[in-house]
């Protein structure tokens, strides 16, 4: 499903490979563990983060597993110096980043490597800074041959993926929807829960970016997308509860849609929450509707924020109970499909290494020309699909009707 591959990166002369920023937040240092684990021996790759002190703490417990990764290299820059970021920026061909709330912290990053040429990965879920960003930087990226993709951890790599391999199994050329339905039993950390109060929060600034994203982008000729929120139901497909999740998913598969021929000249893609049992539905519905109207009020947001510190997170024991399972149902041209995304513990572990393989993937694997600010399906797509699955990531066709 990709377009003409491309052989020789273009950044090929820089220092580093990869540099992963914020390498000793909770989810940057499982980065740094799975790269230490699995990046291969030729790939130079290093750490930054603003202190120092704790990135050789990180890379003295690296080096403890990985005897190799005692002499990686340290790389000290803040997200708020312009000039260190574009020295960051100009030293690697790929610069992967987990400091959040990225809507705080980011643009700095991705203005420095959209001018230098240099591929962008972030976890972001807020759809503010993905809009704000493509306004702000996407035309530049173009011009540089800078990759920007966003989402590229749990979200929203299942969703993304999982509906690419799902049209993927579909017949060409015909109209197409998709439903992803979402179950886990995971736990999240402080970072988790600041970005999404944060996100709450923003509801003017929300709208405000997406109206100034509408006005940049170009319109959609001769094919048509959507990406509507949906409505709560009960879904016979999966036999549960289907609640709307009015999260980045759905814009991030709509924009692979968007870009892609092969989803169709009609695609429609709904996400949902998939819960078993109408009395946890209803609980839960209620819970984020209270938590959405709370976090309007700039003191009550900051007293559930300090409820759960950033920089910690459920510890190896739970994250090792910890699943995630995507389902689809794919239907078009007279056909109807039943795929899954599954994993372990999503928010952190299995974060970690999407992040982590679409960085490797970026730095070493064949992929199409392309630039601007992008989704994975777009950057990488079967490339980083086959990575995933080696990983241990299950993508998998359940039934086909």
């Amino acid at each position: 499903m990709n377009a003409d591959a491309r052989h020789e990166p273009r950044t090929a002369e820089r220092e580093y490979d990869i540099v992963l920023f914020g390498a000793t937040g909770f989810v940057g240092a499982l980065t740094a563990a799975y790269l230490a684990a699995h990046a291969p021996a030729d790939c130079r790759w290093a750490l930054a983060g603003r202190d120092l002190a704790k990135l050789e703490r990180l890379r003295e417990r690296l080096a403890a597993t990985a005897p190799a990764c005692a002499d990686l290299p340290l790389l000290r820059a803040d997200a708020q110096d312009t000039g260190a970021l574009h020295e960051l920026a100009a030293s690697t061909r790929v610069l992967a980043t987990t400091v959040g709330p990225y809507i705080w912290y980011g643009a700095g990053l991705v203005a420095a490597c959209a001018a230098a040429g240099t591929d962008y990965l972030d976890l972001t879920g807020e759809p503010e800074f993905v809009d704000r960003m493509y306004v702000d930087h996407d035309a530049r990226a173009r011009e540089s041959g800078a990759r920007i993709v966003h989402a590229c951890g749990f979200d929203s790599v299942p969703a993304d993926l999982g509906a690419y391999f799902t049209v993927g199994q579909l017949p060409a050329g015909v109209p197409l929807t998709v439903d992803g339905f979402m179950r886990s039993n995971a736990v999240f950390s402080g970072g988790t829960l600041t970005t999404a109060l944060t996100a709450m929060g923003r509801g003017p600034q929300l709208l405000a970016a997406a109206r100034a994203r509408r006005l940049h982008e170009p319109r959609l000729l001769g094919r048509r997308v959507r990406g509507p929120v949906g409505v709560p139901r009960f879904s016979r497909e999966t036999g549960s509860w289907a609640l709307p999740l009015p999260t980045l998913d759905p814009r991030i598969v709509a924009r692979s849609a968007a870009a892609l021929d092969r989803y169709g000249p009609d695609f429609r893609y709904r996400h949902y929450a998939s819960v078993r049992h109408l009395p946890v539905a209803l609980g839960g519905t209620a819970v984020v509707g209270a938590t959405a109207v709370l976090a309007q009020i700039p003191p009550v947001r900051q007293w559930l924020a300090d409820r759960w510190e950033p920089g910690r997170g459920p510890d190896a024991e739970r994250r090792a109970r910890s699943w995630f399972s995507v389902r689809f149902v794919g239907e078009g041209g007279g056909r109807r499909v039943f795929t899954e995304v599954s994993g372990g513990d999503p928010g952190y572990g299995e974060t970690a290494k999407m992040l982590a393989e679409s960085a490797l993937c970026l730095a070493h694997d064949a992929l199409p020309e392309v630039s601007g600010q992008l989704t994975t399906a777009v950057a990488m797509g079967d490339a980083l699909l086959d990575r995933l699955q080696k990983a241990g990531i299950r993508f998998r066709v359940a039934a086909t009707a």
